[in-house]
């Protein structure tokens, strides 16, 4: 997602009722908040009420006795009030802390489940530190929001409009007054509010950013320690989180203007109102009880101001927020089902692959071609080799037959059946795939093997891992199966990684398999250990193998060479070598005297 777009949307209004269809599955437990919410702001309005009649009642009765027990009566309806005050507040809390963490977590599952679902061509312009910022940083500031300012902010705008309006009605000429000043408060209060939203965006910007550095360095920490860079990337995150804070720096002092300015302004208005109310009580034209009141009322409303400006503040934060995470939650994929999937046919033996006159260009890479004219029939059981220099369009093949990008035109078929009229999950279903780096979750050597079919009974997991070779090694390992194997497999070599990437493949016993390079980067003892693997894998199902090894290649029933996004040539190695061209030398560069 190009940094300029998300910016742009910064302007747009209303960002926080991106929330709403979070919020629409609650509802009951909305309302009943509403209610507790508004049961509370009630009894503290009732408050300056009980006050009043203490001071006018409580003490005005002549006999000593009459006074006790009238002091008695009023106190005992201020506890009153507090006590309801006290069981009502303490039930909104938890509602809206509950309905926090629920919205929170709802939004977190969705927006993660909707970046899993996007194609490759998604993570090209969106770095994953960013979209981890989002999900963290973001939807916390959207939990604040939900679980604590905007109760507190409705509260209090209830408690403000109710002190507000018990004012006007017991002090209507003053207060007339008052709110004429504060309208004029209204107007600038606009204006700073505006500048907070734009800065609070900037600000989780500068915070992505910073997210984005720390998770590519820390997943690639080897590589940045060989090269001796800590001190260099660790200067490069201390001046993103400097942007950062001074972003966060400049939005705060303009919040903090607002503040100041809202609650000065207000609390001037107000002095002004009190200062006629004290006059008021002076001429005798209301009691001592009444001007109490007024006072408890005038503490009210400004406190209600105060939090308000504070509550503004996080909702224009949040609106920041909310606007990133929409924004992701809007991204769609430009790889999806169609609108009624066709089936795949059942297959034994392995699977069928047409390339049609297929042409590609990646997204990020327009002007420059993948693949040209690419057409290749692929029997079902046969094994076909890809071989060519890098940039080739070897690795382009597969994710077209995954359909992790579209073709530009032409068709993939697979099984008869073009891979655009069939859904993902079935396609994938047919596909087995055992990449150059393979990758091991952090979780145990069952789970890892498992991931293939999650289904599958320990025993069927033991049986693939025996039939990739697996299960000797993983048996020596401190607790066997369950062994957790860190993250990555930090805790596996290079072959066992490939051979636990294999055995997964072997489990789901797709009728297709992907082979990318996927001995190229190991010694010759683990490659002899995983071809050996991929043998077994290989028997009884459609293969295609991206290969640099001759051992591969020699098994091949047919290679493919490839030259710039086209076929040059299709043969066995004999063939290949004896004709001359780009294979020949690619043999004698890559297998020296072998391939001889």
């Amino acid at each position: 997602m190009p940094k300029d777009t998300s910016r742009a949307a910064a302007k747009s209004p209303k960002s926080l009722s991106g929330l709403i269809p979070f919020l629409q599955p609650y509802r009951g437990r909305i309302a009943l908040a509403v209610v507790f919410l508004v049961m509370a702001a009630t009894s503290t309005l009732l408050l300056p009420v009980a006050l009043k009649s203490l001071i006018d009642q409580g003490l005005v009765a002549a006999d000593p006795g009459e006074r006790v027990m009238a002091l008695r009566q009023h106190f005992g309806a201020l506890f009153a009030v507090g006590a309801a005050l006290g069981l009502f507040s303490a039930l909104r809390f938890y509602m809206v802390t509950w309905l926090g963490e629920r919205i929170t977590a709802d939004l977190r599952d969705a927006v993660y489940a909707h970046v899993v679902r996007q194609s490759p061509e998604f993570f090209e312009t969106t770095q994953t530190g960013e979209v981890l910022s989002r999900l963290t940083t973001d939807t916390t500031l959207v939990q604040t929001v939900v679980g604590s300012s905007l109760s507190m902010g409705l509260r209090n705008a209830v408690m403000g409009a109710g002190a507000l309006l018990m004012l006007v009605i017991t002090n209507p000429v003053v207060m007339t007054q008052v709110l004429g000043i504060l309208v004029l408060v209204v107007l600038p209060s606009l204006y700073f509010g505006r500048r907070v939203r734009k800065l609070s965006r900037a600000s989780q910007d500068r915070v992505a950013d910073s997210s984005a550095i720390a998770a590519e360095v820390l997943s690639e920490i080897p590589v940045v320690q060989s090269y001796v860079q800590e001190a260099r990337e660790a200067q490069r995150f201390h001046e993103s989180t400097e942007s950062a804070f001074e972003t966060a720096r400049k939005r705060t002092r303009v919040r903090s203007m607002l503040v100041a300015f809202i609650i000065t302004a207000t609390f001037g208005a107000l002095l002004w109102g009190l200062y006629q109310g004290t006059q008021a009580v002076l001429r005798g034209d209301i009691t001592a009880g009444h001007l109490g009141q007024t006072v408890v009322f005038v503490m009210i409303l400004v406190g209600s101001v105060a939090v308000l400006s504070e509550v503004y503040g996080d909702l224009l934060r949040a609106a920041g927020a909310t606007e990133r995470l929409m924004e992701l939650l809007s991204t769609r994929s430009p790889v999806a089902d169609p609108p009624a999937p066709q089936a795949l046919p059942a297959v034994q033996g392995g699977s069928a692959v047409a390339f049609e006159a297929v042409n590609f260009h990646y997204p990020s890479r327009p002007g420059q071609a993948a693949l040209q004219d690419f057409n290749l029939q692929v029997a079902p059981g046969e094994t076909v080799a890809l071989v060519g220099p890098s940039g080739a369009g070897k690795s382009t093949v597969l994710q077209l037959l995954l359909r992790f990008y579209d073709t530009t035109s032409g068709v993939v078929r697979v099984d008869g059946v073009p891979v655009l009229q069939t859904s993902l999950s079935a396609l994938r279903a047919r596909v087995g795939i055992v990449p150059q780096d393979s990758t091991v979750f952090s979780t145990s050597a069952r789970e890892n093997i498992r991931y293939g079919r999650p289904d599958a009974s320990d025993a069927e997991v033991e049986a693939a891992a025996r039939a990739a070779f697996a299960h000797d090694f993983i048996t020596a390992l401190p607790e066997g199966y369950s062994t957790f194997l860190g993250e990555r497999g930090v805790r596996l070599s290079g072959g066992q990684r490939q051979r636990i990437s294999i055995a997964r493949a072997m489990l789901k016993n797709p009728p297709l398999l992907l082979l990318d390079e996927a001995t190229s980067a190991l010694d010759a003892e683990s490659e002899r250990m995983v071809q050996a693997a991929l043998e077994s894998a290989m028997s009884g199902r459609t293969t295609i193998v991206i290969a640099h090894r001759l051992a591969t290649v020699l098994r091949a029933d047919r290679i493919v060479v490839l030259d710039q996004g086209r076929i040059v040539d299709i043969g066995r190695h004999e063939e290949l070598v004896a004709r001359g061209g780009l294979y020949a030398r690619l043999a004698a560069m890559q297998f020296g005297a072998q391939a001889s």
